[in-house]
């Protein structure tokens, strides 16, 4: 009895084990356990015969992983929140137990579906894998990232296959591989065991071959263009203070302006544009404010200096008379550059409270959330001297259909402005610049990441990222960006719904044939 219950206590270890495992290969950790991370909580699932069991270990691997690897939502509710740290600690237990319930899910469906049907083990195995890779390619999240990013954090030549199946592909295509290690580890004292371990590791090897060729096959850039990113490391505080109009803007103006022209005057090189992160601006912008104090200003400073801009600022939604997050382009002369853009994929309890269309009181209960309009989507690009620019703005970068509509549309590069202040130094910033970066090599595109506090930076259509800016401090730098004028749809880009297609076909095919089985048995 008591060694009964002391194989019932350490069975439990295997989901704590998976937890580990794909916490602490997530970015900004090497993916060293990515192909095995979901091994020892499968044995653990098929090992339970209840329900109750196989929701207890997906969730408790779930939380795991999630205090390891996205532990920056405590840093994020006490700077954003202004919560004390212990409430923000107890905010962030609470997150960890409810931000990533595709993992249980997935085990209570893949359960269910086993005990009503009594698949073979063969079947049951692949379904298991397969319910797994949907439940996490469809889960609810704030912050949308998957396994395929942890390739491109190592630089591991693999995440070169985004351009045909994109990092959610490579994603599935990761969990996927944790099903033959299964397979592996379970006949592992026998040489078919061993056989299935090297096919995995020699399938490994030649997908990275495949993406060296990948890279290297890629056209030669035609143009080229020199920005100049700024990042002014302006505090919370501070931005939050000239916001509310007591005071601060001018100051922040202020450090924008010198360290543009300090940067212009270390470079000898001829300065195509420059470009400032997310509401660096410090007042609204727009045709309906040009005449206000500080937008004469920065038309003055541009004017004198000959030098065109682009910069993230607020600016107000003429029919709806809310404030907007936008993107602006103003030409060497000053003048705005039409249209500009303005945020559509809003921040949830940041720029607007979900619900709040159909529940209009929430918005008494939640006095100081954010009250923002919504732009129209990807629908046009940013236009001057003859560049077509992609607009991004901050983790709309996270949603491949988005950036998707922009290559489509005949973007040549893209350009995302973000504000990293509320997370820390430790991942997100490191998490969220990956994830940005990793559209370019989807849609084989430059794209240029000014942000307010880091991480600034330039990655190319081959996926190499260059100069990377400090964190938390002010910097600025100047990138030389090859480009295509008219680059070519990848293949991605074309079959964007093809690896979620395939993966529903499988599902639907194996259910089929697993309701048929189970009606022969009968």
């Amino acid at each position: 009895m008591i060694d009964i219950s002391a194989n019932k206590i350490r069975l439990w270890f295997l989901p704590i084990l998976s937890g580990i495992f794909i916490g602490t290969s997530y970015i900004p950790f090497p993916p060293w356990a990515s192909l095995f991370c979901f091994v020892p909580l499968w044995i653990f699932w098929n090992r339970q015969n209840s329900l109750k069991g196989v929701f207890l270990g997906g969730l408790l691997t779930s939380f795991i992983f999630t205090l390891i690897g996205f532990n920056w939502v405590t840093y994020l509710l006490h700077e954003f929140a202004h919560l004390d740290w212990p409430i923000a600690v107890l905010g962030m237990l609470l997150y960890a137990v409810i931000a990533h319930l595709f993992v249980p899910v997935a085990g209570v469906l893949w359960f269910l579906g086993q005990r009503k049907f009594a698949w073979s083990e063969q079947l049951s195995l692949v379904l298991m894998a397969l319910i797994t890779i949907l439940c996490e390619a469809y889960s609810l999240t704030l912050f949308d990232w998957n396994f395929g990013y942890s390739w491109y954090g190592a630089g591991v030549p693999v995440y070169q296959w985004a351009e045909m199946i994109g990092f959610s592909g490579l994603s599935a295509l990761t969990l996927f591989c944790n099903l033959p290690l299964y397979i592996a580890w379970q006949k592992r004292r026998q040489a078919a065991g061993k056989r299935i371990l090297m096919t995995v590791v020699w399938g490994f090897v030649l997908l990275n071959a495949g993406g060296f060729w990948l890279k290297n096959r890629l056209p030669e850039p035609d143009a080229s263009f020199k920005a100049l990113l700024v990042q002014a490391n302006i505090g919370n505080s501070e931005k939050l203070a000239a916001e509310l109009g007591k005071g601060y803007s001018q100051e922040i103006l202020r450090r924008y302006t010198d360290l543009t022209d300090q940067a212009l005057k270390t470079t000898e090189t001829k300065i195509d544009f420059v470009l400032w992160p997310e509401t660096a601006f410090p007042a609204l912008l727009g045709e309906d404010f040009k005449f206000d104090a500080h937008p004469a200003q920065l038309s003055k400073f541009i004017h004198e200096r000959e030098l065109p801009l682009i910069t993230g600022a607020y600016s107000v939604d003429r029919a709806s008379r809310l404030i907007t997050n936008s993107l602006f382009v103003l030409d060497k002369t000053g003048e705005i550059v039409p249209p500009h853009y303005s945020k559509s994929i809003l921040l949830a309890f940041g720029e607007y409270i979900p619900g709040e269309q159909f529940f209009p009181q929430i918005r008494d209960w939640l006095p100081p959330t954010g009250h923002f309009a919504r732009g129209q989507g990807p629908t046009t690009l940013l236009h001057w001297n003859g560049y077509k620019m992609g607009p991004q703005i901050c983790y709309e970068s996270l949603f491949p259909a988005f950036s998707r509509s922009l290559a489509e549309l005949g973007a040549q590069f893209i350009v995302n402005v973000t504000n990293d202040a509320w997370y820390g130094t430790w991942q997100e910033p490191y998490q969220h610049m990956y994830m940005t970066l990793a559209r370019g090599v989807e849609f084989r595109r430059p794209v240029l990441r000014a942000t307010n506090t880091g991480i600034s930076t330039v990655s190319l259509a081959s996926g190499d990222i260059l100069q990377r800016s400090p964190l938390h401090q002010a910097w600025a730098g100047v990138y030389e960006v090859p480009y295509l004028t008219n680059p070519p749809a990848t293949f991605y880009q074309q079959w964007f719904w093809l690896v979620p297609l395939l993966l529903w076909t499988a599902l639907l095919v194996l259910i089929g044939i697993g309701i048929r089985d189970c009606y022969k048995k009968q």
